[in-house]
Parts: C-alpha cells; sequence; structure tokens
C-alpha cells in the first residue's frame, strides 16, 4: 500500500512522501534538496536539445517551470513548486507527462503505423533505461 496521501491544491508533500511516490510512479526519478530529479541521457547535443525543447514546451503549456541542467550528453530535470515550498502534485503529474514523452517509442506500439527511430547511432538521440 502506498506510504502517501493525495494532497489539497499546492499541499507539500513530506520527504517520506515523496520518496514513496517516487518508488510507486516514477523509479527513475530521486529526490535530492529540495527538488524530484531526472536524469536523461542522450547521444550528443542534438539528443539533449529535443528533450530540453520537448520539456520546455510541456513545462509551458502546463504553466509550471523546471529547473534545466543541459550538456552534451545530458539533460537534468528538477521540479519543486517554489510557491508551496516542496513538491506538490503539480510537479508528479508533470513530471509523469514529461517521462511520457521523452521516453516514447513508436516502434514499441503494435497497433501504430509509426516505426520509431531506426536503431543506428547516426539517429539516435536517447538512451532509454
Amino acid at each position: 500500500m502506498a506510504q502517501w496521501r493525495k494532497k489539497e491544491k499546492d499541499e507539500a508533500y513530506s520527504v517520506e512522501e515523496i520518496e514513496a511516490r517516487l518508488k510507486d510512479e516514477l523509479p527513475n526519478w530521486h529526490y535530492e534538496k529540495g527538488w524530484i530529479r531526472r536524469k536523461y541521457k542522450t547521444s550528443g547535443w542534438k539528443g539533449s536539445l529535443m528533450v530540453v525543447n520537448a520539456v520546455g514546451h510541456l513545462s509551458e503549456v502546463a504553466w509550471h517551470h523546471p529547473d534545466l541542467t543541459v550538456s552534451y550528453a545530458f539533460v537534468i530535470v528538477k521540479l519543486m513548486n517554489h510557491a508551496a515550498k516542496g513538491v506538490t502534485d503539480k510537479d508528479f503529474d508533470l513530471a509523469k507527462k514529461i517521462e511520457e514523452m521523452v521516453l516514447w517509442q513508436p516502434g514499441q506500439d503494435e497497433d501504430s503505423a509509426l516505426e520509431g527511430t531506426p536503431d543506428d547511432q547516426r539517429f539516435k538521440y536517447i538512451k532509454y533505461d
């Protein structure tokens, strides 16, 4: 059973609740210094920029903006609700949407006509978990 309960709007979770919820819902994310964080490994600068643009689009339409660290072969996404001074449902919801979009592989969906990126280093840009 989950070690956390749904919060009121902009109500921050305790550290214990954050860690339990990450374990249940976002196992590749972790809690550190007031933020939930995820490092996406890429195959180079092109991939890092594509991740940043995807995260930027989702964040803007959600009106909830992460801190990003961008490097040649990785992007770190950090989420925290500044108004609530902690991690809230907004952070978890945006993290789930980011995870879904960045890691989406159309070739994995049997019902899709989309093939996905060829299995060739010249075209790969994300290093999937």
